[in-house]
């Protein structure tokens, strides 16, 4: 099928406020090409939205090139949502609650896509995927974008001559899928969730023999990433029962949190089509499951040479001087940058000592109890930085952004390194937040974030997570219910 250009409506957004760069506009030449000798029937127009999950709208192939000038319209309340899909802000007040008179009364925002990111989806026949950016119908860029916030301080990194390096390792679970739940009355909100069972037993941590027993969804899993041109390094048997683990070549920029996002859309996508559960939750209320993390590996490296930043000159030293400031620029925002690591009430289960989980603002060299590992040699071009801190949930690009944004603080200051510890569950350091409240409470409070993201972004983030919270404290739990219904 032959994709048309459209003759109704308009068809000049995104020339008109100058939307793309030539370098996009030429990939838009390649997509639509792509599109004509796959014969596909419909592409994906999907943006990342305040927790990273990918909404958006299926488009005709032959309404493609319109949506592709003109872009795609999507309701506002999208951008002030919590995990349960609710609208939390009042919409049809004066400034929607949150000062933006674009968002009165539920109107649209625009899915531009990014065509460099085009895609042909390996599982889902006749189907194209593009990530988009989202502007306001004045062509202005919605505040809320959180791809757009990366692209922000990456610019800024890039004004100090530095790019920024990152890759993942990401921990989740695969369940055999015993019953979806699909009975009217499980269709509340959030919908009941399925019945699941175990693929394979857990604490036989990268052995064989596992890694054979689990092979048939992994390779599925495999596969589609393989397919999708995404940089696969590995796929592991984790210590917990169905418990797995993916770590992916490094990535400059936006490369990572674009594969992000991708990637676990496409896991619990081919996942439920092969009857599996693919969930990246932390921790799992099941007997005897492990919680998952998000290990994040981030360098600076020279728009100038391409050399590493970080990379010290001495074995005394952890990193270079610029290195050890970007380190403790982490440390010092640690807590309430965990709003934007572990932003789900689920997470902060996972902060436990001798867990090879962090549960204090600590670094140390090569030591995997530590928030912050640091690897780091002279004439080592892969001298990092790994948080250990990150949710697999988070919400890739607020995760980076953060990141990013402390980094810089702690360079910009030349803040002091504090000393490495060598015993991560009893050093005197500051405790990670218990909870997601404690979090978002020092975020809120966060004149550093503040001053970064703004007043309006700070405060459209904790109103979002407050109402997440409020929804968890008003739930009679099992917990409450064993402890007290016999007692008293």
């Amino acid at each position: 099928m032959t994709v048309q250009r459209g003759s109704v409506g308009r068809t000049d957004f995104v020339e008109r406020f100058g939307l793309w760069s030539d370098e996009q506009a030429e990939a838009a030449k390649r997509m639509t090409k792509t599109i004509d000798e796959h014969g596909l029937e419909i592409v994906r127009f999907v943006f990342p939205d305040q927790h990273g999950i990918l909404r958006g709208k299926a488009i005709l192939a032959d309404s493609v090139g319109q949506a592709l000038a003109n872009g795609v319209t999507m309701t506002t309340t999208l951008l002030v949502k919590d995990t349960s899909h609710r609208t939390v802000f009042p919409v049809w007040t004066s400034g929607a609650g949150i000062d933006m008179e674009e968002m009165v009364g539920a109107g649209d925002f625009m899915l531009v896509a990014d065509p460099a990111t085009f895609k042909v989806l390996p599982w889902a026949p006749d189907t194209g995927w593009v990530l988009c950016d989202i502007y306001f119908q004045t062509g202005a860029p919605v505040p809320f974008a959180t791809r757009n916030m990366m692209r922000t301080a990456l610019s800024d990194l890039a004004g100090r001559g530095f790019d920024y390096v990152s890759g993942f390792e990401c921990e989740f679970h695969v369940f055999r899928m015993d019953d979806p739940k699909m009975e009217p009355e499980h269709g509340t909100q959030p919908a009941t969730p399925p019945d699941v069972s175990l693929l394979w037993h857990g604490f036989n941590y990268l052995t064989e023999i596992r890694q054979d027993e689990m092979e048939g969804p992994l390779a599925l899993i495999r596969r589609t990433l393989v397919a999708l041109d995404l940089p696969l390094r590995s796929v592991e048997v984790e210590f917990g029962p169905s418990q797995c683990e993916v770590t992916f070549h490094p990535g400059n920029g936006l490369q990572t949190p674009d594969m992000v996002v991708l990637f676990r859309s496409a896991v619990k996508q081919i996942c439920r089509r092969n009857g599996y559960h693919a969930t990246f939750m932390c921790k799992p209320a099941l007997p005897n499951i492990f919680s998952s993390g998000w290990h994040l590996h981030q360098s600076l490296v020279s728009r100038e040479n391409g050399a590493n930043a970080f990379m010290p000159k001495t074995e005394n030293e952890p990193l270079s001087t610029l290195g050890q400031h970007f380190l403790a620029g982490l440390i010092e925002h640690a807590l309430p940058a965990s709003a934007f690591s572990t932003p789900t009430i689920n997470g902060y289960k996972r902060f436990r000592p001798h867990t090879l989980a962090p549960d204090r603002v600590a670094w140390g060299r090569d030591n995997k109890g530590t928030m912050l590992r640091v690897l780091g040699r002279p004439d080592d071009p892969a001298s990092r930085i790994e948080n250990r801190v990150g949710d697999p949930a988070a919400n890739p690009y607020l995760y980076l952004t953060s990141q990013i944004l402390c980094g810089l603080d702690g360079i910009d200051r030349k803040l002091t390194l504090p000393a490495a510890t060598d015993t991560p569950y009893e050093a005197d350091a500051p405790m990670l937040p218990a909870s997601l409240i404690d979090s978002v409470a020092a975020l809120k409070q966060s004149d550093f974030f503040r001053g970064e993201l703004g007043d309006l972004v700070v405060d459209w983030f904790v109103t979002i997570k407050e109402a997440e919270i409020a929804r968890f404290l008003s739930e009679v739990t099992d917990w409450e219910q064993r402890e007290y219904f016999e007692i008293f």
